[in-house]
C-alpha cells in the first residue's frame, strides 16, 4: 500500500479512476491506451487495474473520428459544433483479456479479415490486389484500405472495379483506394500495368496475387497459351518479375499468392519424374478444366517457394495461402454444373466477410531455377516431404 500511495494510485474510490497525470485515449481501431504526462509514456494496461480495454459500439450519431497532424485521434461533434480528444464511447468500454493469446487461440475459421487487421495501422503502406473487384480480393482490399493503406485494385473489368472503389469509399470516405487496368490473360496488359504503376513513383509493400479463373472451357489467350494457366499463374509470374525491383526497394515487403489445397490432386511431371511443360498449357484434346486449375495452383506454390528463396535475403518474403475448403465465391460462374454444386454447398460455406488471409510460409524446394523456367521443377518425393499444410 505504501508503494501505491507513493505512486498516487490509492487516492480514488473507483479502481477505474485514473491517478493524477494520466489520460485515457483511443486508437483509430477503438483500443484504449493510457498516457502518462509526467513521464511522457503510454501503455495499453490501466495503471491501477492492469486491464486492457476496448471501445464497444459505433460513434454516436453526428460524430466523426479524425486524425491531427501529429497522428493523434480526435473527435468532431457536427451537431453541437465542437471538437474533443476524448472518445465519446469511453463510457462504454469492455475489458479485453490482458493475457496475450496465441495465434491458434485468436484466429479460427470464423475470423474476418477486418478482425485480423484489428489494431494495425497501414498508413503509408501501398498494397496491390489483383482481381479485387469481388470475392476474396475485394474483402482483402477493403480491409487494407479501412486500416489506412493506399490500395490499388488491379482488375480486368474497370466498371466493376470502380464500383468496388465506390463501395469502399462509402464505408470510409478518406480511404486511399483506386482502380487500375490489369488483364492477366494478356501479357501486354501486365506490362502496361507495371509501367503505369512505376510511373506513380510509389513504394509497393504488399502484392496480393489473387485473381483466378476456374472451370473455363478450353481456349487460348492472344499470347497463344491455355487461358487458365496464363491467368492463374503465368500472368502473376510476369507481374512479380516486372515489379520485383519496386518490391526490393520497398523492403520489408511481401508477396502473397492465393493458391488452393487442390494443388495436391495433380502433378506436372511425366512418368519419369521430369517436368512436362506440355501439361502446363495443354492442347484441347488433353484439356480437363479441373486438372488445369489444379496444375495452375501447384505452379503458384512452386513459384512462391522459389521467389521466397531468392528475395527473402533482400527483405521481400513470399507466402502462399489456401483461403479455405468451403469458401463461397463466384469463381464457379463459368459452368452451370459447378454453379449447381457450389449452390448446394453454400449453406456450409464461410461468407466472404469471414475470409481470413491466413498467410503461412511454404517450405522451400531446393531445385535450380533459371530464367527459362516457368516454375521450379521439384522432385515428387521432395514435394511430398516439404509441402506445408496451409
Amino acid at each position: 500500500m505504501a508503494a501505491l500511495r507513493y505512486a498516487g494510485l490509492d487516492d480514488t474510490d473507483s479502481e477505474d479512476e485514473l491517478p493524477p497525470g494520466w489520460e485515457q485515449r483511443t486508437t483509430k481501431d477503438g483500443w484504449v491506451y493510457y498516457a502518462n504526462h509526467a513521464e511522457e509514456k503510454t501503455q495499453w494496461e490501466h495503471p491501477k487495474t492492469g486491464k486492457r480495454k476496448r471501445i464497444a459500439g459505433d460513434l454516436p450519431y453526428g460524430w466523426e473520428q479524425e486524425t491531427d497532424e501529429n497522428g493523434q485521434v480526435f473527435f468532431v461533434d457536427h451537431i453541437n459544433k465542437r471538437t474533443t480528444y476524448l472518445d465519446p464511447r469511453l463510457a462504454f468500454t469492455v475489458d479485453d483479456n490482458p493475457t496475450k493469446p496465441t495465434s491458434r487461440q485468436r484466429y479460427d475459421g470464423g475470423t474476418t479479415a477486418m478482425e485480423i487487421l484489428q489494431g494495425r495501422d497501414f498508413t503509408g503502406k501501398v498494397v496491390v490486389v489483383t482481381g479485387a473487384n469481388s470475392g476474396i480480393g475485394f474483402e482483402t482490399a477493403k480491409s487494407f484500405a479501412l486500416h489506412g493503406a493506399h490500395v490499388i485494385l488491379a482488375c480486368r473489368n474497370m466498371t466493376r472495379a470502380n464500383e468496388a472503389v465506390s463501395q469502399i469509399l462509402g464505408e470510409w470516405h478518406k480511404a486511399k483506394v483506386e482502380a487500375m487496368t490489369l488483364d492477366l490473360a494478356l501479357l501486354r496488359s501486365v506490362q502496361h500495368f507495371a509501367q503505369a504503376f512505376k510511373a506513380k513513383n510509389v513504394s509497393l509493400h504488399v502484392l496480393v496475387c489473387n485473381a483466378a479463373a476456374f472451370a473455363l472451357p478450353w481456349s487460348l489467350t492472344k499470347d497463344g497459351l491455355e487461358t487458365t494457366f496464363q491467368v492463374n499463374h503465368l500472368g502473376h509470374f510476369y507481374l512479380v518479375q516486372l515489379l520485383q525491383d519496386v518490391l526490393c526497394r520497398s523492403a520489408p515487403a511481401r508477396v502473397v499468392v492465393v493458391s488452393s489445397e487442390s494443388h495436391r490432386f495433380t502433378d506436372i511431371n511425366d512418368s519419369s519424374g521430369k517436368l512436362d511443360f506440355s501439361r502446363l498449357s495443354p492442347s484441347k484434346s488433353d484439356y480437363w478444366a479441373m486438372l488445369a486449375y489444379n496444375r495452375s495452383k501447384l505452379c503458384n506454390i512452386l513459384f512462391s517457394n522459389e521467389l521466397h528463396r531468392r528475395l527473402s535475403p533482400r527483405g521481400v518474403t513470399s507466402n502462399a495461402v489456401h483461403p479455405g475448403n468451403m469458401m463461397y465465391s463466384s469463381i464457379h460462374r463459368n459452368w452451370w454444373v459447378y454453379t449447381l454444386l457450389f449452390t448446394l454447398a453454400r449453406p456450409f460455406t464461410k461468407s466472404m466477410g469471414r475470409y481470413l488471409l491466413r498467410v503461412k510460409s511454404i517450405s522451400h524446394c531446393n531445385s535450380a531455377f533459371t530464367a527459362t523456367d516457368l516454375v521450379s521443377p521439384c522432385q515428387k518425393e521432395n514435394m511430398k516431404e516439404k509441402n506445408t499444410r496451409h
